[in-house]
């Protein structure tokens, strides 16, 4: 699509900031869980570093004692293990000990404009457009509603964001009008 952009004056336009709340939710949708996946990697690849090695450090101080290797390896086993489990644990309730959302998303007033050529979102200083081609799935919820990009993050609108049903209802048909 080239050429110069001009923007109608049909522009359906909302506003608001995301809450806590939102931004969960938004998070939920997103991945499913509120764990990424890079803290599930790094969680599954220091687990079985820390096991290995307990399993040399107790094996190391078995060897002072009169034990059998067998039980020498056996306790070794079930000690790193544990110790694999108990760190895994660990690294996985810090993890839900962070904030949700990326930047100022909590901080600053959100502005979404539909118009016939796309969609424009700001949120302070930074404004993005998106081209309606680039609209990929409309997730409707009771609380919010949820879009999906091709090449751009979601965006979630809050019902809260609404004066009334109505206005909601006129966002979500302009928004299937222009996804069509």
């Amino acid at each position: 699509m080239g050429g110069v952009m001009t923007e109608p004056s049909t522009a359906l336009a909302i506003s608001g900031a995301l809450s806590q709340k939102d931004i969960k939710r938004l998070t939920s949708a997103m991945r499913g869980s509120s764990i990424g996946p890079t803290t599930l990697y790094y969680a599954g690849v220091t687990a079985p570093v820390i096991g290995a090695g307990m399993a040399l450090l107790t094996s190391g101080a078995f060897e002072l004692t009169t034990m059998s290797a067998y039980w020498r390896t056996m306790l070794s086993a079930i000690i790193a293990a544990m110790a694999g489990i108990v760190w895994y644990i660990i690294f996985m309730r810090w993890a839900y000990r962070h904030r949700h959302g990326r930047a100022g998303e909590t901080e600053q007033n959100s502005d979404v404009s539909l118009t016939d050529t796309l969609i424009s979102v700001r949120r302070g200083p930074v404004e993005t457009r998106i081209d309606w081609s680039a609209l990929s799935e409309i997730i409707k919820k009771r609380r919010f509603v949820l879009l999906r990009f091709d090449g751009a993050d979601p965006l979630i609108v809050p019902d809260s964001w609404f004066k009334d049903k109505a206005a909601r209802q006129e966002f979500l048909h302009r928004l299937e009008e222009g996804m069509a």
